[in-house]
């Protein structure tokens, strides 16, 4: 009737940073991450990540292999598979990805690499304007 030495199940239930939680220093997760709170740090995630409307991320580098973003990122971040942002996401700082999703509305400042550098070769170096050039327009402007 009853089994003994029953498997754990194989997906762990992720780890929640809550909304009235701030956290300080660096976080180590070898599952999956939720973030209500603040966190100010690096954080290294094992497995999906996500920052809530509510969730703040500010420290010098963020890792995880799929991240989708609703609240605010102040990071370098390095994701192994696809970054989110959402409609509400605020993401400050330079991406590194293998794909990249951008709802309408999304606000981000930095420098972006997706895909595989290899695949572009001569484009190793970040590309850089010339002082006192401008954007200032469209295609022919």
């Amino acid at each position: 009737m009853f089994r003994k030495n029953t498997p754990p199940p194989s997906k762990t239930l992720p780890t929640y940073i809550a909304p009235n939680s701030e956290l300080q220093g660096t976080l180590h997760v070898e599952g999956d991450l939720l973030v209500d709170g603040i966190i100010h740090g690096t954080v290294e995630v094992r497995g999906d990540m996500q920052i809530s409307e509510s969730g703040l991320i500010e420290g010098p580098e963020v890792r995880a292999k799929n991240l989708t973003v609703h609240g605010v990122l102040k990071a370098r971040v390095q994701v192994e598979g696809k970054l989110t942002l959402s409609r509400t996401a605020r993401l400050e700082g330079d991406v590194n990805a293998s794909a990249l999703s951008v709802e309408e509305g999304a606000f981000y400042v930095g420098y972006i690499e997706t895909g595989e550098t290899k695949a572009l070769p001569g484009l190793r170096a970040r590309p850089e304007l010339a002082s006192g050039d401008a954007y200032t327009g469209g295609i022919g402007s």
